[in-house]
C-alpha cells in the first residue's frame, strides 16, 4: 500500500499562526520534488503544540494542495484513543489517503492496551493505517507480535513506519508479518541498511529539503541499482544526521528558513537552535551542494 518516499512535512508558522502561503509552497515543491507522498502534522510537523482545530486544518489544507497528485498520510495517532479516533475520522472526511498512528505516549500501554488501542482506530475508519514505532520518543515499542496480532486482524492496518534504530527489528518484522505489510524507515540515516533487508522506503525529514534526491535514492535502491542509491546516501548522510543535531523538527525548519522557503518559527517548548549549531547545519547544506542565499 505505501511505499517509496513519503516527506513528513513540516507545519510552517508566521507570528504564532500557520502559514497557509507557505505550506502550499513546500507541498507544490514536494510535487515537483517527485515524493510519494506527504505526512502532515506528524512529529515534525508538531502535532503535539497544535490545537484541535488546527490540526485538522493542516490535513485539509495538505489535501487541498496535494490536489490527488501525491498521496496525504495524515497523523492522527495519539495517547487518547479516542482523540486518535476522532482525529482519523476528521482526516477521512477531509480526504486523506490514509493515517499515521504513533504508539501512545507517556502513559506506556501494554502490549494488549497497545492492541486495543490501534485495533479501536482501525474499526473506527475506512482509511488504510501506518503505525509508527519510536520508542525514542513514546518510552514504548510496537512489539512484532502486536504488530503481527494487528495485521492478522485488522486488514486496513497495512503498514509500519519504523524509528527504532534496529534493522535486525525490521528483519524479525519482514519474517512476522505478510508481504503486503510494508515497512518503511522513519531515519534517512537508516533507510538503505532497512531496504537491505526488507524495508520499501522512507518517512523522510530530509526530503523537506531534497525530496527529489531522497526519491532518487529510495527509487534507485528499489530498482537495484545499488551503486547510485549508495553514493546519493553517502552524498546526503552528514545531511541526514546533522538534521537531528537538536530536537526535530527544529533544525529542519531552521534550514528551510535559510533556504528561504518558511519563517524560523516553531512553538515553545521548542526554541531556536544555538548559533554554533545553526552555523555547523549551514555549512553541512553548503557541502552538500545545495545553495545558501546569502
Amino acid at each position: 500500500m505505501f511505499t517509496g518516499t513519503y516527506t513528513a512535512i513540516v507545519t510552517p508558522f508566521k507570528n504564532g499562526q500557520l502559514d497557509e502561503a507557505a505550506l502550499e509552497r513546500l507541498i507544490k515543491g514536494q510535487i515537483k520534488g517527485g515524493v510519494g507522498g506527504i505526512v502532515p502534522v506528524g512529529t515534525t510537523g508538531e502535532s503535539p503544540t497544535l490545537d484541535f482545530e488546527e490540526h485538522i486544518q493542516v490535513i485539509k489544507l495538505a489535501v487541498k494542495f496535494a490536489a490527488k497528485k501525491i498521496k496525504v498520510i495524515a497523523g492522527t495517532g495519539g495517547n487518547s484513543t479516542s482523540e486518535a479516533i476522532y482525529l482519523t475520522k476528521a482526516a477521512e472526511s477531509a480526504g486523506a489517503d490514509g493515517s499515521l498512528q504513533v504508539a501512545p505516549y507517556y502513559n506506556k500501554p501494554t502490549p494488549e492496551g497497545l492492541f486495543q488501542h490501534f485495533r479501536a482506530i482501525a474499526r473506527a475508519t475506512k482509511l488504510p493505517l501506518m503505525l509508527y514505532s519510536v520508542p525514542s520518543r513514546c518510552g514504548v515499542e510496537i512489539g512484532v507480535d502486536t504488530v503481527k496480532r494487528l495485521a492478522a486482524e485488522c486488514k486496513n492496518i497495512v503498514s509500519i513506519k519504523e524509528a527504532g534504530g534496529s534493522a535486525d527489528r525490521v528483519s524479525q518484522l519482514c519474517a512476522a508479518l505478510p508481504k503486503v505489510f510494508t515497512i518503511l524507515s522513519g531515519d534517512d540515516s537508516l533507510t538503505l541498511p532497512f531496504m537491505s533487508v526488507g524495508a520499501v522506503g522512507v518517512v523522510s525529514v530530509a526530503s523537506n529539503i531534497i525530496p527529489r534526491e531522497v526519491s532518487r535514492m529510495v527509487k534507485a535502491f528499489a530498482a537495484g541499482k545499488i551503486s547510485e542509491a549508495r553514493k546519493l546516501h553517502a552524498k546526503f548522510y552528514p545531511l541526514f544526521k546533522d538534521l537531528f543535531i537538536e530536537t526535530n523538527p527544529v533544525p529542519v525548519k531552521a534550514a528551510l528558513a535559510m533556504l528561504g522557503q518558511i519563517e524560523e518559527e516553531s512553538r515553545l517548548p521548542l526554541v531556536a537552535m544555538s548559533a554554533k549549531n545553526r552555523e555547523t547545519l549551514k555549512a553541512t547544506i553548503r557541502a552538500c551542494g545545495i545553495v545558501v542565499p546569502q
